[in-house]
């Protein structure tokens, strides 16, 4: 399990895939910031807490995760204000954040249950927060990613956003991500299935930081999309991001 951690840990700080997320990423954390001071952030499923020094450059930043282990392994890393909680059940107050941030998880769950977390997460929001939030899209897309990461469910745009309004949140921005990649993506992730889905054990080829080279021209090409994310959204993708409003 260290082992694992280790290479997770190590994928999430080198490899393209995470360096382009958090390219896309961070400026709907800085938007969802400035529209609502003071700051309390709360990132939901944290993992092992990479993401955590991101948003603590906005205010205090805290974090839950339902396994221990990577809890254990940000805090022997030097992160803390972290807890295990379930985000169904959510252990804080009404109204305590500011932005709540939830990447990559709601996708375990099909929609029925994930509109439970949706509502947790619009319940510990202050009127006027933001929840940001990033989701697995599309069912063309399950591979054997799918497996390893225990997906339940790949997200359609039109269901995400009705469910997010459902919930009581105002819709400010949703939109693919990892366009540039989807071509690639759509043709293996079909061979995966066609050869049938790896077993979990098998499945940990996402965990592995490609050569310098490949990595750093895949890193640029999700750079250049983030910055064209900036002014418009993408008509496809891989994965969701959302940016919504507590009414």
């Amino acid at each position: 399990m260290d082992l694992l951690l280790e290479a997770t840990r190590r994928a999430e700080q080198e490899h393209f895939w995470f360096k382009g997320f958090r390219a896309f990423v961070a400026p709907l954390v800085a938007s969802a910031v400035a529209a609502h001071p003071p700051r309390r952030l709360l990132d939901c499923g944290c993992g092992t807490g990479v993401n955590l020094p991101m948003l603590a450059q906005y205010g205090s930043a805290y974090g839950f995760d339902l396994t221990w282990t990577g809890l254990k392994f940000a805090k022997d890393h030097g992160t803390h204000r972290l807890t295990q909680a379930s985000v169904l059940h959510v252990p804080f107050r009404d109204d305590s954040f500011d932005v709540v941030t939830c990447f990559d998880v709601l996708q375990c769950f099909p929609p029925y249950i994930a509109a439970q977390v949706l509502a947790e997460f619009h319940r510990i929001l202050a009127p006027g927060g933001h929840l940001v939030m990033n989701v697995a899209a599309l069912e063309s897309l399950r591979g054997d990613h799918a497996v390893l990461a225990e997906e339940a469910h790949r997200y359609e745009r039109g269901e995400l956003h009705a469910m997010l309004e459902a919930t009581g949140f105002h819709v400010a921005r949703l939109t693919f991500t990892n366009a540039s990649l989807f071509p690639i993506m759509l043709g293996a992730r079909w061979w995966q299935r066609l050869r049938g889905l790896k077993a979990i054990e098998d499945a940990h080829d996402d965990f592995t930081v490609p050569s310098a080279v490949v990595n750093d021209t895949l890193t640029g090409l999700l750079k250049c999309e983030a910055a064209l994310l900036r002014r418009l959204d993408m008509p496809i993708g891989s994965s969701l991001l959302a940016l919504a409003q507590k009414r």
